[in-house]
């Protein structure tokens, strides 16, 4: 074979090929471009094009599914056109301008152009343009990079190669590690031109630039790879083999006919039989599929849920990569191997078993830590309710009655808040002031139901307008629109053109604040002693640390579920359909996140932690499943199956002693299955 010539081809180190250390860099960069973007996508689309919660979980999960239907395309370009490296290398060049136009359309001052904070239409449509790139450059490189990494190795390194699929989740999650600190903290930062914003453009700038990194190191390594080339256009083969057997099956339907030992043998009068044998194998191992997207239904509202679960907790941290990159040595250097010496069969499948069962633990453990969390948060208003926050910017007690209610007093400069069922009395706008009461002003507090962030606004009881720092021009007897604050300690500047004064205070995670300048305000070192402020919603006081439990649930349940899964997709493949079936294991994490959508637009569960635990009852449901299946499950060596059928058009006696190596090295590889369960077919 071609990757024995003598060449840089065959140079090893540490007993790997040294092209491997060129495809796992490009993995390690691509995935930090990639879960960099993701780890503040939810929030761009929450806080910079203002969508709310249900509409940036949608487009997040939608985004995420195109991310995995796209392996489909890329497997069937790599495998019957292009070649897994030609594919690698085009579709990454796409993925890099998706990136960048994410970038772009993240700069407020050039999507802003009216300057009044909105973002214009056309940042919508460059967004929903980068993300459609980029999903389709991510997607379609997914199943040929992994299938071009175990391509490297020869035969007879099998175990290698298993190490290698490890090493190459590792490196996944190295550069999730990496980006989801570091991309959090870039968006963290305030810049632009025209108006100082939380800084998009750097968070996914950043990431664009690891992209073309990884472009860079993949094409370097280009001398050293093995490249496979495609063998035709094998879908179109596949799809001819499978409708002619239907076809061919449906005509002899008649029981005068033989019966035959599966379907696709009634293909056997157009079609080759290596061919029938291989596409046996692929619908073998898709029907063992069909459970699996249930999983990642779970697993992928760690992004999404999860992520705003977390904004109505205390504190900041990330813990997922880090359990990963410290799970997956552990998992293979001292649990499989105590496991194996305990006598247990821990084979790929019931592996894979355990991971989807920690998975659903994790979401009972996050159906608790929300139970808790809804303990913590306001009582808002029903929708027959509204609540109200009266101002009195005068100097002046005054006295306040409102329909069906006793009169209360609000002293001057304060704020009262009163929240009943005010039948009679409709707010048409906030901030409109009502004639009859010359220093009040009724506000709809209703409009925060939704707390996510430390969120505040400035009342202004002056006579004349004032200038605030972040918040703008405000008008006499006028209120700011609410603004995003940093945690902990903030200060503005206040001016009216002639006089200047700082204003300093501390905000809590989570947190809401009217702050009232009131009528009696007077300039000088002192005046921001005359400020005055009400806490409209508390800080956030359940921390982050509760969730770490469901993380380390499921970060298990990945590592078990994940890792093995991609190996045990790559061992059971045919030689000429390896990316095709990786792509077919990709495919469910895109069913599992339409299922995300579905489930939550049918299900309309308005408390959060009933829709955890209906996840969670879901998926054990599932897994139940999944065992039964898995223990009828044969597991195969496509090498050998093939063989068989070369031999019986004349293989020659070279390829039968590479066919016993291939063997024993599966076989030796596969030491924990039911020997009997080799090669059933």
């Amino acid at each position: 074979p071609n990757r024995f010539h003598l060449t840089i081809t065959g140079f090893t180190v540490c007993g790997y090929p040294l092209s491997i250390f060129f495809i796992v860099v490009n993995e390690f960069c691509e995935r930090f471009s990639y879960y960099g973007m993701r780890a503040v996508l939810v929030l761009y689309f929450r806080y910079f094009l203002r969508f709310d919660d249900d509409l940036a979980t949608s487009i997040y999960h939608t985004f995420v599914a195109l991310c995995y239907l796209t392996p489909i395309l890329g497997a069937i370009v790599a495998d019957s056109w292009l070649g897994k490296f030609k594919t690698i290398i085009y579709l990454s060049i796409v993925y890099a301008i998706g990136q960048v136009v994410m970038a772009v359309s993240a700069i407020h001052d050039i999507t802003d152009t009216d300057r009044d904070g909105t973002p214009d239409n056309l940042t919508f449509v460059l967004s929903m343009v980068g993300l459609l790139l980029i999903a389709l450059g991510t997607g379609g490189i997914k199943p040929c990079v992994a299938a071009f990494g175990g391509d490297q190795f020869q035969d007879h390194q099998a175990k290698q190669r298993s190490t290698f699929f490890s090493v190459f989740y590792l490196c996944i999650n190295g550069g999730s590690l990496l980006s989801t600190i570091i991309t959090p903290i870039l968006r963290g930062q305030e810049c632009g031109i025209h108006s100082q914003q939380k800084c998009y453009p750097l968070a996914f700038g950043v990431p664009a630039a690891l992209m073309v990194v990884a472009l860079v190191v993949f094409i370097i390594g280009s001398g050293m790879y093995h490249k496979t080339e495609p063998q035709g256009n094998i879908m179109l083969d596949v799809c001819k083999c499978i409708g002619f057997a239907i076809k061919n099956r449906f005509r002899h339907r008649s029981s005068s006919y033989p019966k035959r030992t599966h379907w696709m043998d009634w293909a056997e009068e157009k079609h080759e039989k290596l061919l029938i044998a291989q596409i046996k194998m692929v619908l073998k191992v898709l029907f063992l599929y069909i459970p699996l997207p249930m999983f990642w239904t779970l697993f992928d509202q760690k992004g999404s849920r999860w992520t705003l679960q977390a904004t109505t907790m205390d504190g900041n941290f990330t813990v997922n990569p880090i359990l990963i990159l410290t799970l997956v040595p552990i998992m293979d250097s001292v649990v499989y191997p105590l496991i194996k010496k305990c006598g247990l069969n821990f084979t790929p499948l019931r592996r894979m078993t355990v991971g989807m069962f920690l998975a659903a633990m994790a979401f009972v453990a996050a159906a608790l830590v929300q139970i808790q969390i809804d303990k913590t948060l306001p009582t808002f208003p029903s929708s027959s309710q509204s609540q109200l926050k009266l101002l009195n910017m005068g100097s002046i007690p005054l006295t306040v009655t409102l329909p069906n209610n006793d009169p209360f007093v609000i002293e001057a400069a304060t704020v009262n808040h009163l929240e009943e069922v005010l039948l009679g009395i409709h707010i048409t706008k906030p901030g409109y002031c009502h004639s009859w009461l010359t220093w009040m002003c009724f506000l709809n507090f209703y409009a925060l139901s939704q707390l996510c962030v430390f969120i505040s606004r400035f009342v202004n009881g002056m006579a004349g307008a004032v200038n605030v720092s972040t918040f703008g021009s405000i008008d006499y007897s006028s209120a700011s629109n609410y603004s995003l604050i940093s945690n902990g300690k903030a200060t503005f500047t206040i001016t009216n053109g002639a006089n200047t004064c700082k204003y300093s205070r501390e905000f809590g995670f989570g947190s809401s604040y009217t702050l009232l300048i009131p009528s009696h305000f007077v300039w000088g070192p002192t005046c921001s002693e005359s400020i005055s402020g009400v806490e409209d919603i508390q800080p956030n006081s359940f921390h982050m640390g509760w969730q770490i439990p469901q993380y380390f649930l499921i970060t298990c349940g990945e590592v078990v579920f994940s890792v093995t899964g991609l190996e045990f997709s790559y061992s059971q493949a045919p030689s000429n359909m390896k990316a095709v079936l990786q792509a077919g294991w990709l495919f469910t994490v895109a069913i599992g996140n339409f299922i995300v959508l579905i489930v939550a637009e049918i299900a309309q569960i308005e408390e959060q932690w009933a829709e955890f635990v209906l996840f969670a009852s879901l998926l054990v449901a599932v897994c139940v499943i999944f065992s039964i299946m898995a223990y009828f499950y044969t597991y195969m060596d496509p090498a050998e199956i093939e063989a068989q059928f070369r031999d019986k058009d004349g293989t020659e006696e070279s390829d039968k002693e590479e066919l016993q190596m291939q063997k024993k090295d599966f076989v030796d590889h596969h030491n924990d299955d039911d020997e009997a369960k080799q090669s059933k077919m």
